[in-house]
């Protein structure tokens, strides 16, 4: 029987606040702690969800109570901090991305193999509806051969600045520069995921160097990645030969959806999605192939990727209904298609995001913790969503070089990853 859960949880910004309560209330959890260099908001975390302080994370490291470490620090600090914590013998729970860099990524590889503790990235991509959807579908056969797919994280960086202020302070510009690509999962995830065992053999990338935010894109000390690109997209050659897109953009006009899978085909049929509605093309196999475009089906699969409520709205009022999705209508809610069922009863309630992904991915790292299985989004899964975002600024700076795409393969064979659909 393994130990309970007790776990730290290192940095108490605008972000983890959504998570303390999911540790708190998930059963193989006993306790869990707060930690923060910013010793009031440590506090104020302390108040409000009714945990106890850490002092530090080196503290957190050294204690013999303290066994896992969940990372919500700026993003250049999850790989060393997961390092840290594995090499201390910690569970750890990071939030996106995993890395800046290759070599760190291959180095928490390395140290979860050797250890067996458990790596769970906190990647929404994975349970976001359009990736299920496309899963589900990909599996049956839908689909047939993939062929091609687009997916986007299209968040301005005036939608941005509040939360680089409160991590980086009044030095925050110097941060919000990180190159897009080197924050890609939330769009590579959702279309590798719904391909189990696909992955990216070759990247080729172009970056957009025209922001009129010369303040904090640049290549002059604007920001502390020497980056000129507020926007980049890339081209990847997918190991089964089909080809995605995806792009990174911090410079556009746009709100939400910020995430998406905006396109995937295969030989057999497609998926749609645009602002709110989800379409699905099938080939209708009993039209001889000189019928088109009557041998070709279309149905709307909206009902199954939205929450019920947004679907009701988007039926009674399409125009008032996508201002209200823009401004944040379903970011808490489940849909259909996502397995609830699945989920503790100790979480009905509680508070949810990005598309109600939240809870599953609190619940993936405890399940992975207390039965010694794979996390789905475990660090060899994230290594193919995160490498090729890396490579892809290497391409734009190179004005569009083709690269190979550096691989790390399959987790162990005898390590079994959970099954995300059941418990």
């Amino acid at each position: 029987m393994k130990e309970k859960i007790t776990i730290a949880v290192i940095g108490c910004g605008r972000f983890a606040k959504n998570f303390v309560p999911l540790f708190k209330a998930h059963p193989e959890v006993k306790k869990v702690y707060v930690c923060d260099l910013n010793k009031e908001r440590a506090k104020d975390y302390s108040e409000k969800f009714g945990v106890e302080i850490i002092g530090s994370f080196e503290e957190a490291l050294a204690s013999k109570e303290i066994n896992s470490i969940a990372i919500f620090t700026q993003r250049f600090k999850h790989a060393p901090m997961a390092i840290e914590s594995l090499k201390a013998g910690k569970h750890v729970y990071s939030a996106v991305p995993c890395s800046l860099k290759i070599d760190e990524i291959k180095e928490i590889i390395d140290l979860v193999k050797e250890t067996r503790l458990t790596y769970s990235m906190g990647e929404t991509g994975f349970y976001r509806a359009p990736a299920i959807f496309c899963r589900e579908e990909y599996a049956k056969g839908t689909f047939g051969k993939f062929t091609y797919g687009e997916a986007h994280y299209n968040h301005d960086i005036r939608n941005m600045e509040e939360s680089f202020k409160s991590s980086g302070g009044d030095k925050w510009k110097e941060f919000a520069g990180i190159p897009p690509m080197y924050y890609p999962t939330h769009s590579t995830s959702m279309v590798l995921s719904a391909m189990p065992g696909v992955y990216a053999k070759k990247v080729v990338a172009l970056g957009y160097a025209n922001s009129p935010r010369t303040d904090i894109y640049g290549t002059e000390g604007q920001n502390i990645y020497n980056n000129p690109f507020s926007n980049t997209t890339m081209l990847l050659e997918l190991s089964n030969g089909g080809i995605a897109r995806i792009s990174e953009n911090r410079c556009v006009g746009w709100k939400a959806p910020e995430t998406y899978i905006s396109q995937f085909y295969g030989t057999d049929g497609g998926y749609e999605f645009s602002v709110a509605k989800h379409h699905l093309a099938v080939w209708d196999k009993n039209q001889p192939a000189d019928a088109y475009p009557r041998n070709v089906i279309m149905k709307d699969v909206t009902d199954k990727l939205m929450p019920e409520y947004i679907t009701e709205m988007i039926n009674e009022n399409y125009a008032d209904a996508i201002q209200k999705i823009a401004d944040g209508e379903g970011f808490r809610s489940t849909s259909p298609v996502q397995p609830t069922q699945r989920l503790p009863k100790e979480y009905e309630g509680i508070h949810n995001g990005h598309n109600g992904t939240h809870h599953f991915l609190i619940d993936d790292f405890c399940r992975a913790c207390a039965t010694g299985k794979l996390s789905p989004t475990n660090i060899w899964q994230v290594a193919r969503w995160n490498i090729p975002g890396l490579m892809a600024h290497e391409s734009a700076l190179a004005g569009g070089k083709v690269m190979d795409v550096i691989d790390f393969g399959e987790p162990p064979a005898d390590w079994e990853v959970l099954d995300w659909k059941t418990r």
